[in-house]
């Protein structure tokens, strides 16, 4: 997530530079041609302002399916927050009376689950951008944490070693550590730590967090779909080749009767490249929120979400040396 307050302009120029370039020869070719002498290549701009409209829509369309997805994304670690926090509470009162060990340990494997979901949503898709150039660029200013670390050394710091051997060995690591913590509860009940109302209490909250991470996951392995993306992909392309031959006739006969005649057909290059540019720019903006898990400057910061989760838990225990708070690098916080 980018923390600070805007994207720099110059940052912007820089991160989609790529396609400043491939825009301005697209422009520049058409113009060249038509003053070498090709004038049939003009064509009316009337038909391209239409499909400009159509453009618009779709590109729009994107954008808010992609915000969506964002911040449906940002309100499930906004639920896990706050469903941690009171599982926390609720199974310190209920059970640190009779077993403080117990309640050190599900704290603990709470840790754990927050540190596998991470890791398993910050797992890369086929379809992600985080591997394309514009991307990969821009990720060098800050670190993906999941990227610098494995699941398994930051699982030892919160499980006994069995534990940790025994989720390893399973695919969704994450649902086992909740059904590990299911089990833990089980047996507390079991033994009259915890009575109906309390066991009921805390089983509430386990189904709240496999509920939220199902959420999750959902966003995760199913990406935009795939006929709403193409088709703004090929009429996206098409709009852009078209409006240097719509714009080019008309920047030409600007300049009639001027002391700029004969020249504003050049104008062709700039005011192209800027319509382009505009048009391309919102398209690839919604396509860098579309997957809010992959760990680009726009994503849900469910690295920070988990420490400060971790941060709030450990000081329900009055522990005197709490982790430290996730801080920006670059403006950007995972």
């Amino acid at each position: 997530m980018h923390s600070g307050k805007k994207f720099g302009a110059l940052e912007f120029a820089i991160w989609t530079r790529r396609s400043i370039y491939i825009l301005t020869i697209l422009s520049a070719i058409p113009t060249v041609l038509y003053f070498l002498g090709w004038k049939f290549i003009s064509i009316p701009w009337q038909p391209i302002a239409i499909m400009g409209t159509a453009v618009a829509f779709i590109v729009g369309f994107k954008n808010n399916a992609s915000y969506a997805r964002l911040w449906e994304a940002r309100q499930i670690y906004g639920a896990i927050i706050n469903e941690s926090r009171s599982f926390g509470y609720i199974l310190r009162d209920s059970l640190s009376e009779k077993n403080a060990d117990k309640v050190k340990e599900m704290f603990l494997r709470h840790y754990a689950w927050l540190t596998a979901l991470r890791f398993q949503l910050r797992e890369s898709r086929a379809w992600e951008n985080m591997d394309t150039a514009q991307f990969d660029e821009y990720s060098k200013k800050y670190e993906i944490p999941e990227r610098l670390s494995k699941l398994e050394d930051e699982l030892k710091k919160y499980l006994p070693a069995s534990e940790l051997q025994y989720v390893l060995s399973k695919k969704n690591r994450a649902t086992q550590l909740t059904a590990i913590q299911s089990k833990a509860l089980s047996e507390a009940y079991a033994k009259g730590e915890i009575n109906d109302f309390q066991w009921t209490q805390i089983n509430q909250q386990l189904v709240k967090f496999t509920d939220n991470q199902g959420k999750a996951e959902r966003i995760k392995n199913f990406p935009y779909p795939r006929n709403f993306s193409s088709i703004a992909t090929y009429l996206l392309l098409i709009f852009i080749i078209s409006v240097p031959f719509g714009l080019i006739k008309e920047l030409d006969k600007l300049g009639d009767g001027t002391m700029l005649e004969g020249y504003t057909l050049w104008f062709n290059i700039p005011f192209s490249l800027l319509v382009t540019w505009c048009f391309h720019t919102l398209d690839t903006v919604g396509e860098s929120s579309m997957n809010p898990f992959e760990g680009s400057p726009n994503d849900v910061p469910i690295t920070q979400i988990s420490r400060t989760i971790e941060i709030d838990m450990r000081d329900m225990l009055d522990e005197p040396d709490l982790p430290p708070a996730v801080v920006p690098k670059n403006n950007i916080v995972l």
